[in-house]
């Protein structure tokens, strides 16, 4: 299954599931994992049964105890000694993740497989988990005199976490939720994306021979509904986590609710960069157009909704259809090109019918528009949308895909209000050669995130949404946060 030289190792002809330490033949048999770029099949996943994952989720539930109460110095061993064991693989498994998303070379290396270990390694540091606060004296009540009470607030794990992890990163995404919730204490349900989970397996395998004990990650896959909902209605389930469309977040939220399950959601994004007319244009043009390269748009933090101050607006319409028109589009594995396939033949589709209800909702199309020539593979022109206005379909819904819509605005108030008027807020972006009316501006947006004059991520700053983009926050501290419960213990002094 592995080796150095850079090819995607063997699948499994007959994949397994992963519950409680073995590997186990699947109930329902196994569905085809699809090459995006070359429509070949990568591999068999597993298609599990409700009864698999509920057994995965009780062996999790048997796990937490022995696991919770191990020191945070052993747990952070263990995922030390997976990172440096996906490290050692690192190009087959980088390989792999290729073949079954479509990225690029250079993400599936860099931002796929290179990211999944830079969180393993972030989450094995221990942190402190308890943190004394002031001591209060209270005045006499129901239970005594006065006294001098003091206080220790601790963080506990949750319990069993299901993560439910996103197609467009099946490695950076699964390790970002798998690490934080196992450095707490807790144990785990993974149900990965149905269009590439072998990655996740492959990270199961390197979790194993860390030394996690069985039952406390376990991985069951399906390309239908029935294993994600028993993922998620299982009565052994403390915690979900999710990483997906909106409206899948919703119905997870319903049975959430009446279970008093703890959710951590990250979902849709529209997000708006506003370019005022005093702003760096190539930098702009640069970051916005990350938007059609970056795994082909498929990123729910993309600036997708561009609005510009007038006075600029022109030229940046020509400066960005000409960056997008000069993106190489094709086979990911081949040197030279930006933007792969999208995932899947459906979502292609999905994708080309929102530029189709562009044009009929009198947007111009600016650059690409057309499907691309290719003998194979699900690819959408890097396509740019101009002359559109705030309610039209495209400028309102999260389409996914390398695709921008452009509107213009007059003054900052008229910028703001565009870029609220939405039903997500995950993160925005503003470019201005004026700081503090960036920062100003920023400070207004209601959105999880601002870049101001950057796309860049600082990972370790909280990540999620407002409004539809999201409940909660993870990564750098705020995940060991989103994955434990606090505890408060007082004592008189």
């Amino acid at each position: 299954m592995t080796g150095a030289d850079g090819k995607a190792p063997e699948a499994a002809a007959e994949q397994r599931l992963f519950i409680g330490g073995s590997w186990v033949a699947p109930d329902n048999g196994f569905y085809e994992v699809t090459d995006p770029a070359t429509e070949g099949v990568v591999g068999l996943a597993p298609e599990a049964s409700r009864a698999q994952v509920h057994a995965a989720a009780a062996a999790a539930r048997e796990a937490f105890g022995p696991w919770s109460r191990t020191s945070a110095e052993e747990r952070g061993a263990v995922l030390a000694r997976a990172a440096d064991l996906i490290q050692r693989d690192f190009l087959p498994y980088a390989a792999l993740a290729q073949a079954e998303s479509g990225a690029t070379t250079g993400t599936a290396r860099g931002m796929q497989v290179g990211v999944g270990v830079a969180r393993f390694r972030r989450y094995a540091r221990p942190e402190p988990v308890e943190s004394a606060l002031p001591p209060q004296i209270n005045e006499a009540g129901p239970f005594g005199g006065a006294a001098v009470m003091g206080a220790l607030a601790v963080r506990q794990p949750v319990g069993v976490v299901t993560c439910i992890t996103s197609y467009n990163n099946p490695w950076a995404n699964p390790a970002g939720k798998i690490a934080p919730a196992l450095a707490m204490g807790n144990t785990v349900v993974v149900k990965p994306a149905p269009q590439d989970p072998l990655s996740v397996y492959r990270m199961a395998e390197a979790l194993q021979a860390a030394g996690v004990p069985p039952g406390v990650v376990n991985v069951v896959s399906g390309s239908t509904a029935e294993s994600g909902e028993a993922a998620v209605d299982s009565p052994d389930v403390d915690m979900v986590s999710f990483t997906g469309s909106t409206a899948v977040g919703q119905r997870i939220a319903e049975v959430c609710g009446r279970g008093m399950k703890r959710q951590l959601m990250e979902l849709g994004g529209k997000g708006a960069a506003i370019v005022f007319d005093d702003a760096d244009l190539t930098s702009a043009v640069s970051g916005i157009g990350t938007t059609f390269s970056f795994y082909s748009g498929q990123i729910c933090t993309a600036p997708t909704r561009v609005l510009v101050q007038r006075g600029v607006h022109d030229l940046l319409v020509q400066q960005l259809a000409a960056y997008a028109g000069h993106l190489k589009v094709g086979d990911p594995r081949e040197q030279g090109t930006v933007v792969g396939p999208v995932i899947s033949a459906a979502h292609r589709d999905r994708v080309e019918s929102y530029v189709e209800l562009g044009r009929k909702e009198g947007a111009r199309v600016a650059a690409g528009g057309e499907r691309p020539s290719l003998p194979a593979g699900f690819y959408v022109a890097p396509t740019l949308l101009a002359d559109c206005t705030p309610d039209m379909r495209v400028v309102r819904e999260e389409i996914f895909g390398p695709v921008v819509v452009v509107l213009p605005f007059d003054d900052e108030e008229e910028a703001i209000a565009l870029a609220n008027d939405s039903d997500y807020g995950l993160i925005d972006y503003v470019w201005s050669g004026d700081v503090a009316r960036a920062f100003r501006v920023a400070r207004r947006l209601r959105a999880g995130g601002v870049g101001v004059n950057t796309v860049g991520r600082n990972m370790e700053a909280p990540f999620g949404g407002f409004k539809k983009s999201g409940v909660g926050r993870d990564v750098g501290s705020y995940a060991l946060h989103a994955y434990s419960e606090v505890q408060a213990i007082v004592w008189p002094g």
